[in-house]
């Protein structure tokens, strides 16, 4: 009872929420401080209002398609502020949910910033806390580039917040969350130019998905701009923006969203002072159990820049928690960990892709489907889905799974179980398939 808390966490997120609620459960007192609003990247400014725009967006093809199906839709209208304030509402419902699951576990929130003054001691706003054990799960932001004007770009954390839709937008990036939001705004009506500093998107996912996608995107009417990087961007009198850019003539937009990247939040923490090893791009440096070089000190979630998804965040800090107050040790399993792109259309895929799987194995077995969708038929939509699966070349285990097309990522959660299991493509085929629907193709592949 030498200090005033057991645990005290750094970062209201996922794995911090979660850390902090299964600790008070082992009996522990805890603690959380977070500065901005409880629940964190994924529930405030990410994933969750990002699946809601998501949902929103893909309306515009709905009711089109409905005419095929019989439907009089009239002339559909799209209103941006009511679609936003209703995303909002939701995230602050989510926000009182998650505050309320902390107090009920009896965890004292601090609505401050918290930073390390030593390796027991933290100030709190403007109180001064001891702790015995210290977890930081301050999470990652948005880059934003260092050139000049950058500032009159935005990030994915104000996006939520336009007070009207542009009527041009570039978006900066390659990955994940520039396609998400390039497939969002171009649905609303946007002209969405995708500016990629490198030659490919989306990379580390199969490449046959990536090239699908891109010429998806395309036929919908995205723009792509490769391998050109910032020059500098100026604003106008009249608010537009001229992107120059190191590849061809400057690109004009209304809006510049950045999405090149998350580096960890682990500045003015006071991390260094400690000795507390932080690795090349400032995340900090963990061993198995989310432990630091200093032994009181953990971090769990994007701060360590292991795999930046919720969900290994918040198996990180259920890790924590029952291994250091639960006497219940365990470590979270990194392999085999499923992901998707909530693109138009989604990508989602667990396992080696091609390219991965003939680096290890020389030698794979490669089995596709690709189709048109029941429902694209009869919409008379030409977007054809792609199924991939990468067997082993002997046993013809099953090594990774990639499916792009409607409802990839539901369809992919019972996949990434049979690969994380290790099924082989024989135990697939002896599945009855359920007929008719898309999930099919996957038991039915020769």
């Amino acid at each position: 009872m030498s200090h005033d808390y057991d645990l005290f966490v750094i970062g209201a997120g996922s794995g911090g929420v979660r850390a902090a609620r299964i600790s008070a459960g082992h009996g522990a007192r805890v603690a959380i401080a977070e500065e901005h609003q409880v629940g964190g990247t994924c529930v405030i400014r990410g994933c969750v209002p990002k699946k809601l725009l998501v949902y929103g967006a893909h309306f515009a093809e709905d009711l089109e398609d409905a005419r095929r199906f019989g439907w009089d839709v009239g002339t559909p209208t799209f209103d941006w502020p009511t679609l936003r304030d209703n995303v909002l509402s939701e995230v602050k419902r989510l926000n009182g949910i998650y505050t309320t699951n902390l107090e009920n576990a009896g965890v004292t929130i601090f609505h401050d910033r918290a930073t390390l003054i030593d390796r027991h001691t933290l100030k709190v706003g403007d109180r001064t806390i001891t702790a015995d054990k210290i977890l930081v799960a301050t999470g990652a932001r948005p880059a934003i580039p260092d050139v000049p004007g950058a500032e009159h770009g935005i990030t994915s954390n104000e996006v939520f917040h336009l007070d009207r839709l542009p009527k041009r937008a570039v978006i900066a990036g390659g990955g994940y969350i520039a396609n998400e939001f390039a497939g969002i705004l171009n649905e609303f009506g946007v002209k969405v130019t995708l500016l990629l500093r490198g030659d490919a998107l989306l990379r580390g996912y199969d490449h046959q998905l990536r090239e699908r996608l891109h010429l998806i995107s395309m036929q919908k009417g995205i723009d792509f701009r490769f391998n050109a990087a910032f020059e500098r961007i100026e604003k106008r009198d009249d608010g537009t923006l001229s992107i120059h850019v190191s590849n061809g003539d400057p690109l004009e937009a209304d809006l510049l969203l950045y999405a090149i990247g998350r580096p960890p939040n682990t500045e003015g923490l006071g991390l260094e002072a400690l000795g507390v090893a932080l690795d090349a791009n400032r995340a900090i440096v963990v061993d198995a159990d989310s432990r630091t070089n200093v032994d009181n000190i953990y971090a769990v979630g994007d701060v360590t820049n292991r795999i930046q998804l919720t969900p290994v965040a918040i198996k990180e800090g259920h890790a924590f928690a029952d291994t250091v107050f639960g006497k219940k040790p365990w470590r979270p399993d990194y392999e085999c960990v499923p992901s998707a792109v909530f693109s138009h259309p989604p990508i989602a895929a667990v396992g080696l892709t091609e390219s991965e799987a003939r680096t290890k194995y020389r030698q794979v077995k490669v089995y596709t489907s690709d189709f048109r969708a029941m429902k694209n038929v009869l919409a008379d939509r030409n977007e054809r889905a792609l199924y991939k699966l990468i067997c082993h070349p002997v046993t013809e285990q099953l090594l990774g799974a990639h499916i792009i097309g409607p409802d990839a990522a539901e369809i992919m959660q019972t996949m990434a179980v049979c690969v994380k299991a290790g099924l082989t493509k024989a135990q697939l085929d002896a599945t009855v398939a359920i007929h008719p629907t898309m999930a099919e193709e996957l038991v039915l592949m020769r």
